[in-house]
């Protein structure tokens, strides 16, 4: 009895660790650096949004590099990724391939 009350426990342990594991993997999360180019267009489209008057915004670096920005109204925006993740895989064609596509979509029949 006592020994499938310790494998019942054990069972529950594993879970609980797969379960917490697979949380902290998945929401954590390090700071993503941006351009200055790209701090300024958020910044601008968070004027846009909720029709801000700022007029300045600073920006939040970690290191040498900017990673966010805050406004002069007091709102935030820091860049920040998951820990765990892939980068994409770039799809690339090779010409044949486009060109045939090119004549399905542009092309209702070929000469003869």
């Amino acid at each position: 009895m006592v020994k499938n009350m310790l494998e019942m426990i054990m069972v529950a342990l594993w879970i609980c660790l797969a379960a917490y594991a697979t949380w902290y993997f998945t929401s954590a999360k390090n700071y993503a650096p941006i351009t200055l180019k790209e701090a300024r267009m958020l910044w601008k489209i968070h004027k846009r949004n909720i029709r801000c008057v700022a007029r300045k915004w600073r920006e939040i670096k970690r290191g040498d590099k900017i990673i966010g920005f805050e406004c002069e109204c007091g709102y935030k925006h820091v860049q920040k990724r998951p820990i765990v993740v892939n980068t994409p895989t770039p799809n690339i064609e090779s010409q044949n391939s486009q060109t045939s596509a090119f004549d399905r979509l542009h092309a209702s029949y070929k000469s003869k």
